[in-house]
């Protein structure tokens, strides 16, 4: 019997595993279908919030602290596995600021870097970008991953480590003694741990409600295109009016996203091709000229206002819950993780653990 079951092997439910096998917990995770293929493999892997200053300071405190260790862990991964998780710090060149104050308030707490580009030093850190800013802000310290590559070295880590994750093994019920999981049910039967956390994205809620508890995270669907280009031809990750382009090593560019709140329907549309090309073509006109390889959709798991959700049950004593990080998965998630594993072994957390406890979503 495992010390702990985490159900969800998405990259939060991973990185929760990762955290609680390195202080010598026993870890199983199971998972409904395949590890980390839901919005775990199809975000973009921005290592910064979308205009970090709209977000509340919760969100942005767990930002930083992911962002501190998110270049030595990315090493341990490929040092360990051979999988580069490719942290490239390509910059973030945000070119529509609308709230001078609010930019200033946030990288006074937040920002390593901030500088106010003109229209022309914007089109020098970016060549290929048809648009002339009249305000702008540059984020040289932002970097990225790639999703793909990072969820398949932390898998191929945390069973190095000795976690079992079991594939295709959905959580179809709990079974509660007093104010304690006693197992779980699964089609391979009953499974036992001393102490359990879900992880489920945008599944968690239908996953708690057995619980007693109704948590407010929805799936949000968000759709990307991507177009293959030659290394060099976008080098900055540049965000405009909501849309994102980011460029990876081997040349192909990444464009984002959707916000469509149509349940767990993650089909892609024409309509939102159309929308995500046409924003494309007017932020970089080059994109234009080359193919588009591949569309996609994935489900964010959507919370009120960003924060997640991190902690205990507030009912069950040997429950936890860590879900609801909507579009920022992939950069709160390294410090929501060991948030989570200071607070299920009773240590000292590195973070302020009030703003995300699960009984201040049921208000």
């Amino acid at each position: 019997m495992a010390d702990c079951i985490v159900v969800g092997a998405g990259l939060i439910g991973m990185l929760t595993a990762q955290a609680l096998a390195g202080a010598g917990v026993t870890v199983t995770v199971l998972e409904k279908s395949r590890p980390a293929r839901e919005s775990s493999w199809a975000g973009g892997g921005i290592l910064s919030p979308l205009y970090p200053w709209r977000y509340p300071r919760a969100v942005n405190a767990l930002a930083r602290e992911s962002q501190r260790h998110y270049p030595g862990f990315c090493r341990q991964l490929c040092d360990a596995t051979g999988i580069d998780p490719q942290w490239t710090r390509s910059g973030l060149l945000i070119a529509d600021i609308d709230d001078v104050s609010a930019v200033k308030q946030w990288a006074e707490l937040y920002a390593d870097e901030l500088i106010w580009p003109t229209a022309e030093q914007a089109r020098e850190l970016e060549p290929l970008l048809g648009i002339a800013p009249e305000l702008s802000a540059w984020l040289p310290g932002v970097a990225q991953v790639r999703n793909p590559r990072l969820v398949q070295s932390l898998q191929a880590f945390v069973e190095q480590q000795g976690v079992e994750i079991r594939p295709q093994c959905p959580v179809q019920g709990w079974k509660v003694h007093g104010r304690r999981v006693a197992s779980v049910t699964t089609p391979q039967g009953d499974v036992s741990a001393d102490h359990y956390v879900v992880a489920g994205g945008a599944w968690t809620r239908e996953l708690l409600e057995a619980t007693g508890i109704d948590l407010p995270i929805q799936p949000v669907r968000g759709q990307m295109i991507l177009f293959k280009g030659q290394p060099g031809l976008v080098s900055r990750i540049t965000l405009y009016q909501g849309h994102y382009a980011i460029p990876r090593r081997d040349g192909h560019v990444l464009f984002g996203s959707t916000l469509e709140y149509t349940g767990f329907d993650k089909r892609t549309t024409a309509v939102a091709r159309e929308e995500l090309t046409r924003a494309a073509y007017e932020l970089l006109p080059g994109l234009a000229e080359l193919p588009i390889e591949k569309h996609w959709a994935g489900l964010r798991p959507g919370s009120p206002d960003g924060t997640p959700a991190v902690g205990p049950h507030p009912e069950i004593d040997n429950l936890y819950i860590n879900a609801g990080h909507f579009r920022n998965g992939v950069v709160l998630g390294l410090a929501s993780a060991g948030l989570l594993a200071d607070l299920l072994l009773q240590r000292p957390t590195a973070l302020d653990a009030a703003p995300y406890l699960p009984e201040l979503f049921l208000k």
